[in-house]
């Protein structure tokens, strides 16, 4: 199997400062805490063990997710989980985001390089993050905010954290309706590639996560128990693999 994505799937920060955990990667991670797509096949399969394969690269956008597809092409993964999107919004700017056409294609493209070289792989796409969810829990933290600015992490949901104004309130609407179509985009990209593709039915962005689910070295990332929620609502609501089809 193969992770494919940008820094979440990388398990960043879930383990050390500011360095990417691939262990406690909720896709191809090893460690039992997180109870990773990994480490649940492994035990109905056990040919899976030690073919764990991470291709996700912190900073990753849409416009990368097709030579990660090539290298898990490359490895022959024959299960494929993706989480990618996140940073096509979180931009220094809305203009800068990357329209949902382009992503729309950009995902179209991947899949069709993996369907050519993998006709018989799996796929499972997790929905992007709220990302007004994470402002909404974390605005009251002085420190979470000191994070955010200082790191000008997420710029277009995250800055002027304390800021009620009607201006930074459309701002964060728009980011956040932004996930919501790429989330649409890559439903509808999962659909066109057929029966061999699953969605989390967008249970990731629904999830109400915490503070408690985030790294406390960037009030960003998924800590090891976020990587464990990630892996779970993932899991559930992708494939049945006690189906042999």
């Amino acid at each position: 199997m193969a992770a494919l994505g940008d820094s979440i799937s990388t398990g960043f920060n879930a383990c050390g400062w500011y360095v990417s955990c691939t262990s406690r990667s909720w896709s191809a991670g090893d460690h039992r805490d997180v109870t990773s797509h990994y480490l649940r096949l492994s035990r109905l399969s056990g040919t899976l063990q030690k073919h764990n394969l991470n291709f996700a690269v912190p900073g990753s956008t849409s416009a990368d997710l097709l030579g990660q597809v090539r290298k898990a092409v490359a490895a022959k993964a024959d299960y494929v989980t993706i989480l990618i999107g996140a940073l096509d919004a979180c931009v220094r700017t809305e203009e800068a985001m990357t329209p949902v056409q382009v992503y729309r294609k950009r995902l179209d493209t991947a899949l069709a390089e993996l369907r050519a070289g993998m006709p018989r792989a799996r796929v499972l796409i997790a929905s992007i993050p709220d990302l007004r969810r994470l402002w909404q829990v974390g605005k009251g933290n002085p420190l979470a905010r000191t994070f955010w600015t200082a790191g000008r992490i997420c710029q277009t949901m995250l800055v002027n954290p304390s800021s009620t104004k009607r201006a930074d309130n459309e701002r964060r609407a728009r980011v956040r309706a932004r996930v919501m179509a790429y989330n649409r985009a890559a439903a509808e990209a999962c659909a066109a590639y057929g029966p061999a593709c699953r969605t989390d039915g967008g249970a990731v962005f629904a999830f109400p996560f915490t503070l408690d689910h985030v790294s406390k070295w960037d009030f960003f990332h998924p800590n090891a128990d976020g990587q464990r929620v990630l892996a779970e609502q993932t899991f559930k609501h992708g494939f049945d693999w006690l189906d042999p089809r």
